[in-house]
């Protein structure tokens, strides 16, 4: 009989061990998917920031700098949010910083800048020759799309958000670039 209640014990003991082991693992896994979001997050804001400070090497033409100025998302982007902060606070010249969500290519309309994100990426050339010479900056987040109608390409190098760049998407825009953006990033073209 001290055997079983022994064992009964060594059997509940191990059975908290395992709840435990299973409670750790949960808890280990809200931790690495916060991390991964803050991480996520944490890129999105630089995007943001990187968009903005594209617009102090860039003169959009004449006709486009009046009015509020226009940012554009195909489709939902956690980069919404972060350039919705910075247009609270910031401007671009004289001009009003206003965020615009379009739901499908079919919504586009002149804007200053257009982003693309990822997962809305194989609209990008129907999109750049129904832009094309409309004076938009198109930037997009998906590794080869400055080749491929991009202005600018967001990027990862070693770790770091980077950005391709294209002198001839640039150049089909009619978007002068000052030469200094274009050493900031990794030339395509």
């Amino acid at each position: 009989m001290q055997y079983n209640v022994h064992f009964c014990k060594i059997i509940i003991l191990t059975t908290k061990v395992g709840i435990m082991k299973k409670i750790f693992t949960i808890i280990l896994l809200f931790v690495l998917v916060g991390i991964s979001s803050n991480t996520s997050a944490q890129n999105e804001k630089f995007k943001a920031l990187f968009m903005y400070n594209f617009t102090k090497y860039i003169e959009w033409p004449s006709t486009m700098q009046t009015g509020d100025f226009l940012i554009g998302i195909l489709g939902n982007s956690p980069m919404r949010s972060e350039l919705e902060v910075i247009a609270s606070k910031k401007k671009i010249g004289d001009q009003t910083i206003k965020v615009l969500t379009f739901n499908s290519i079919n919504d586009v309309s002149n804007c200053h800048i257009l982003f693309i994100p990822n997962e809305k990426s194989a609209s990008l050339e129907e999109i750049a020759l129904r832009l094309d010479g409309k004076g938009v900056l198109i930037i997009t987040d998906k590794p080869g799309l400055a080749r491929r109608g991009a202005a600018i390409n967001y990027i990862i190098i070693d770790g770091k958000q980077n950005f391709e760049i294209s002198k001839n998407a640039f150049n089909n825009q009619h978007l002068k670039v000052n030469a200094a953006l274009y050493t900031l990033g990794t030339a395509v073209d």
